[in-house]
């Protein structure tokens, strides 16, 4: 199998090395602008398996010129490069996979399904965590009962040991962040898509090992699963978790406009306000060393044998020790090297775009999410009777 991935960040050296763990891997070339991240990657993964190159992923014709004899291409950069990602893809006749974070991008990649078929190829935007990991997990959930009624998925990546007052580390892209907070998300009311307001409808949750949280809603979490099952699905959202106090914080951080892509003048300067705040998101929040965690917490319910039913699923992963990888970094770049194997393997064998939802089959997916040691359990309830169902 050979990989090129694109992104020597965080994201994709976990996912470099996941590939890099497999004996079936012949190679996996790293490609990024930054000479830094080159550097941070090559040292970290330390494989003669590993090669790093030069790359601008806007210049779709070196991508393409790199993509020749790969098996998959991974995009692991911000959300705004995968659409020019995979139309490269598509021309090299290459398989390729993405972080998401944008759902509009990702429905126009969709778009490119007749090309890709044409082409012989598979693209599958959306296979991160949140969407990606926590989507699979959802469709695995409404596979268990007989009739659904209602989802929610809940997820965050968190400091285990949290700052006041914010409470918060960046683990991923600060544009990807800010895009979660203040974009609308979109989620299913009455069997129908609906948008609603970035970190609004702020809800206490308890999440076992943690505590009294809160989640709201994020932007691009459903992504296309709000799409696949509207009409069919009564209720459906997705909040990201944080510690309690934070969501107000950024609430009131976007009320003043510190998000705004509108240029303002200052001085003698000219800028966009997120352009700052994303300065100092990474200034503020980025702290080298301090371990994170990632929490999932689903609720699928439904009815099952004619009987009202809820499954919930929960997974709590912590910094890696070991390999020195944060769970952030585990639970976003190894789904995407799951998904970009299976595609290399022939385990996902179908030419076209696919959501996560409908191409990625749920059973295969979890057997690779344990082998890598994801402690991901669920239970069945009837809710008209105490007795539950552990797996």
């Amino acid at each position: 199998m050979r990989f090129l991935i694109i992104g020597a960040g965080m994201q994709g050296r976990a996912c470099a090395f996941d590939m890099l763990r497999n004996p079936a891997t012949e190679q996996v070339v790293l490609a990024d602008s930054s000479a830094k991240m080159l550097a941070h990657a090559k040292a970290f993964l330390k494989s003669p398996k590993a090669r790093f190159v030069s790359l601008d992923a806007s210049d779709a014709a070196k991508v393409k010129k790199l993509a020749a004899g790969m098996d998959v291409i991974v995009s692991c950069v911000p959300y705004f490069f995968n659409l020019k990602l995979a139309q490269a893809a598509i021309a090299a006749k290459v398989h390729f996979v993405d972080l998401g974070g944008n759902t509009d991008i990702s429905m126009k990649e969709l778009a490119l399904s007749d090309k890709a078929k044409k082409a012989g190829v598979t693209i599958l935007p959306d296979v991160g965590l949140g969407p990606g990991m926590t989507t699979t997990i959802a469709v695995h959930g409404m596979s268990q009962l007989d009739e659904v009624d209602e989802i929610k998925i809940r997820d965050g990546g968190l400091p285990q040991d949290p700052r006041p007052p914010m409470n918060y580390l960046l683990t991923f892209s600060e544009h990807g962040l800010i895009n979660e907070y203040v974009e609308d998300a979109t989620a299913v009311r009455d069997f129908k898509r609906v948008k609603v307001g970035g970190l609004s409808e702020v809800e206490e949750i308890e999440i076992p090992s943690l505590g009294l949280m809160e989640a709201a809603h994020a932007a691009g979490g459903l992504s296309t699963l709000a799409h696949t099952f509207e009409g069919k699905v009564r209720s459906m959202d997705c909040k990201l978790i944080r510690y309690p106090g934070h969501c107000a914080v950024i609430t009131a951080m976007n009320a003043m406009g510190f998000f705004s892509q509108k240029p303002r003048k200052v001085g003698k300067a000219t800028l966009a306000p997120r352009e700052l705040a994303a300065v100092l998101f990474r200034e503020h929040f980025d702290h080298p060393g301090e371990k994170d965690l990632v929490v999932i917490h689903t609720t699928i319910r439904g009815k099952k044998n004619g009987r009202r039913a809820e499954i919930v699923y929960d997974m709590l992963d912590k910094y890696d020790e070991r390999h020195k990888m944060t769970a952030m970094t585990r639970t976003t770049g190894f789904p995407a090297s799951i998904v970009a194997q299976m595609l290399a393997t022939k385990v996902i064998d179908k030419p076209g775009a696919y959501p996560v939802e409908t191409g990625i089959p749920p059973a295969a997916f979890f057997n690779a999410m344990r082998e890598r040691g994801f402690n991901l359990s669920w239970r069945l309830t009837y809710l008209d009777a105490p007795v539950a169902a552990a797996v």
